[in-house]
């Protein structure tokens, strides 16, 4: 495949970046409340991060930007965004991005760790596994997690319309309400125009036939990981002991899981 230049991977990921702002305007503030939420959680200044589905490094880097010290681990199946990020931020300390599928177990053991995790972080990605797959991945990131150790994700999740059918609409028009007074003419470029753009671009395509021989969106958006009871349950089932949401926009949360602080014995 053609090789990725530093400039050319960060104008892409500038403009996956102004995509992402446009349709997740309270993006960068979800992502400040999960820094701050890392950084006061986790009680130190160099702590030990894995980015799940972390992309082309968006919340890596500016969690780096913010804690310097911090040794972030991305992990993402998507060589498309892979690719960007390793282009764009190779040798930044701190920094590590690892070709690594979720929905395949043992994905833990390959990050090759010295030490436990103090915290892990998402955004916008972990309703992309199945329930099945998104409740077996919990249950390996507690065996790689310290003792105390978080889990912060932030997305859009839903709740169940049949539990709280009132309360379910509500969360949705809301959103759907403020999308339409912020951006009254529409949206300037979608999610899916950026990936054709990029399926366009010859630097890519070949990144982006690996992605389709990967079928890294197989699942995107068809299961019920899009909601947040799924997240809940499967959380306490991995041994979670505290699950809330830190912060919220209407549908839009960053929910925070919290590990026992005590040791535990996995089998």
């Amino acid at each position: 495949m053609p090789e990725l230049d530093r400039d050319t991977a960060r104008d892409w990921i500038e403009r996956w970046d102004r995509q992402q702002e446009d349709s997740l305007p309270d993006r960068e503030d979800r992502f400040t409340a999960l820094i701050d939420a890392v950084e006061e959680g986790t009680g130190r200044q160099d702590p030990l991060v894995l980015d799940l589905g972390c992309g082309p490094g968006s919340l890596a880097v500016r969690l780096l930007d913010r804690m310097p010290s911090a040794t972030v681990i991305g992990i993402d199946a998507d060589p498309v965004s892979l690719a960007l990020g390793q282009a764009a931020y190779s040798g930044r300390p701190g920094l590590r991005l690892v070709d690594e599928d979720m929905r395949v177990p043992g994905w833990s053991a390959r990050l090759g760790l010295d030490r436990s995790a103090d915290a892990a972080v998402s955004t916008t990605a972990l309703h992309w596994l199945t329930e099945p797959e998104l409740r077996a991945m919990y249950a390996e990131l507690t065996t790689v997690l310290a003792p105390g150790g978080l889990l912060l994700d932030g997305d859009h999740f839903l709740l169940d319309a049949k539990e709280s059918p009132t309360l379910a609409r509500l969360d949705l028009a809301l959103r759907q309400r403020e999308d339409q007074r912020r951006f009254p003419c529409g949206h300037s470029e979608s999610w899916s125009g950026w990936w054709e753009a990029v399926a366009a671009n010859p630097l890519l395509s070949g990144h982006v036939a690996e992605r389709n021989r990967r079928r890294v969106e197989a699942g995107h958006h068809g299961t019920e990981s899009t909601q947040l009871a799924t997240h809940v349950e499967a959380l306490k089932a991995a041994g979670f002991a505290e699950v809330g949401t830190l912060w919220q926009r209407g549908d839009n949360r960053l929910v925070c899981a919290v590990l026992p602080a005590t040791e535990r014995q996995y089998g």
